[in-house]
């Protein structure tokens, strides 16, 4: 008997991303910080099934403020396709400490804030080589990587 083999339509991770998410254009990708390793959360998000917001210790936001228009809405989000690999990309920004320091954190979660089941599902996870505090007027820059968020082939 023959067997079958199986190939990938290029076309399937970008409509993955648009389908399941909007990612394209989207005004609901956020991010959340944290100063809780993922492995000492009660429910770790970075595991199969725990991947939403809601595992995540997130920091105060107290003194906190953003060179984005809206408060943790990431900007100039694509969703783009090469050759069947989609790539989820955004703007850079930055995060200044205003009125006093801000909390420390060493985790910046992706997350997409539009879909309420699952609510708030995690995207990624950038993690510092240490943890930060910002001092009253203190700033640090977040510079997404050259090749964007991520990549889905």
């Amino acid at each position: 008997m023959a067997s079958w083999s199986f190939t990938k339509i290029q076309d399937f991770p970008l409509a993955l991303g648009e389908v399941i998410s909007g990612l394209n254009a989207s005004t609901s990708i956020k991010f959340a910080l944290s100063n809780t390793a993922p492995a000492s959360e009660t429910s770790n998000p970075t595991q199969d099934g725990n991947g939403v917001l809601a595992n995540v210790t997130q920091i105060s936001y107290t003194n906190y403020t953003d060179s984005l228009t809206a408060d943790r809405v990431l900007e100039s989000v694509t969703w783009t396709d090469s050759a069947g690999t989609a790539t989820l990309d955004c703007g850079d920004f930055s995060i200044t400490a205003s009125g006093g320091a801000i909390a420390q954190f060493q985790y910046l979660y992706v997350y997409d804030d539009a879909p309420t089941a699952p609510a708030d599902p995690l995207i990624g996870l950038w993690t510092r080589a240490s943890a930060l505090t910002l001092a009253d007027t203190e700033q640090v820059n977040i510079t997404i990587n050259a090749s964007g968020l991520i990549d889905v082939s």
